[in-house]
């Protein structure tokens, strides 16, 4: 049985009106009348009572509705198997995600999905979010976990998941080493390490937007894109840096990471941290690795 014709079927008999059946399956009304045609012909017999006033289902049309239906939702059900199936043979789940959350997130993440999801298997590719967006849309990457852009794509969906803490790293010898907070006031006419705007603009933002809030200039005095440079850099004593908490697992000798008191509402924006995948994009596997993340959001985001 031709699944495409059952489904002009049932997209005319729920409207009684092939103009508006035709739309909702997004094709032209002569096509669909044409499907339908051929059903009845295969069925041999009416299945619509057509005027030109009025469109309503023949005695055999109300008699094959609802086994059309189940016929249809047997159909979906067998391809979305058949889609599993092949995604989990074809490869592993592959996963992109930015330092940050390689360091914080990924470790907590994967150790549920051992506990919890072990048919599946993740890949993880690490690199910038400038770099990982296209790879979604390009197929190459099936989730991403990232900072979103300011402008967002519309072809890929974004997933709000929480807001990375900031903290400031300082070589252990720093006056302001020994407390147990810092404030950016505290960092006014400090050297500092930044970011990259070009291939970090979340982290530059970051530092840039908390000096200029406080009514101040940062003082920048290096630039560096990856943060495990940037954390060298303070433990050799060329400046300070403002990170996301994670940044802490680096665990650079020499260097102490304090956390940072911010007003409320003024940094929760630049430390965003989300899911993201293409729209449209099915992927059972990808629903699971979200579900179990979800089900577990507190306790990662207790971490951040």
């Amino acid at each position: 049985m031709d699944t495409d014709q059952l489904r002009c079927f049932l997209a005319a008999a729920d409207t009684l009106h092939f103009g508006r059946a035709a739309r909702a399956l997004d094709m032209l009304p002569a096509s669909l009348g044409r499907q339908i045609k051929a059903l009845e012909a295969r069925l041999n017999t009416p299945l619509f009572h057509r005027t030109t006033r009025a469109v309503s289902l023949t005695e055999a049309g109300q008699t094959i509705l609802e086994d059309a239906r189940h016929l249809v939702a047997l159909s979906d059900a067998f391809e979305e198997k058949a889609r599993a199936v092949r995604l989990t043979a074809g490869h592993p789940l592959r996963v992109g995600v930015i330092d940050s959350a390689a360091a914080g997130l990924m470790p907590q993440l994967l150790a549920h999905l051992r506990a919890e999801a072990p048919e599946i298997e993740v890949q993880l590719i690490e690199q910038k979010t400038i770099h990982l967006l296209p790879k979604l849309l390009s197929g190459s990457l099936d989730l991403v976990i990232c900072r979103p852009p300011d402008v967002r794509d519309p072809k890929i969906i974004f997933r709000t998941l929480f807001f990375e803490t900031a903290v400031v790293a300082l070589p252990e010898t720093h006056p302001l080493a020994s407390q147990s907070a810092i404030r950016i006031e505290d960092l006014d006419d400090q050297d500092l390490i930044v970011p990259d705007r070009r291939s970090r603009p979340h982290s530059h933002d970051l530092t840039i937007k908390l000096f200029m809030d406080a009514g101040l200039t940062a003082r920048i005095a290096q630039m560096a894109e990856e943060k495990h440079t940037i954390v060298n850099l303070v433990a050799s004593g060329a400046g300070l840096a403002i990170v996301p908490r994670w940044t802490e697992r680096l665990r650079v000798a020499g260097v102490v990471f304090v956390p940072l008191v911010t007003r409320e509402g003024v940094t929760r924006s630049k430390l965003i941290l989300a899911a993201a995948w293409p729209q449209g994009a099915r992927d059972p596997r990808r629903d699971q690795v979200l579900d179990v993340l979800e089900r577990h959001l507190d306790e990662i985001e207790a971490s951040a």
